[in-house]
């Protein structure tokens, strides 16, 4: 999630399936009224959000459902580990 003032919020979204997905793949990315729907819908399904402005320039360069580059599997997992730890923390406390 990115945001611009004058261009409004970039998002993308990915998903990664163990034993189908070799690597994390974007299902989603947009500007505008569409990253906010992207957002919307990811709050409405309780999934976590992580700003990362760069990574979300280079993922909106992907074609969607495009596995994304070994070059950027060092960012997603750090920010997989951090989405992780937020939803444990979640349970926690729920």
């Amino acid at each position: 999630m990115s945001g611009n003032a004058k261009k409004g919020p970039k998002a993308a979204a990915l998903r990664y399936k163990a034993g189908k997905d070799m690597a994390p793949v974007v299902v989603a990315k947009g500007r505008g009224l569409v990253a906010e729907k992207i957002i919307q819908t990811a709050r409405e399904h309780g999934i976590s959000l992580k700003e990362d402005p760069g990574l979300v320039e280079v993922l909106s360069t992907l074609e969607l459902y495009q596995e994304i580059p070994p070059e950027l599997y060092k960012a997603v997992a750090e920010i997989l580990v951090f989405i992780y730890g937020m939803s444990k923390t979640k349970n926690k406390k729920a």
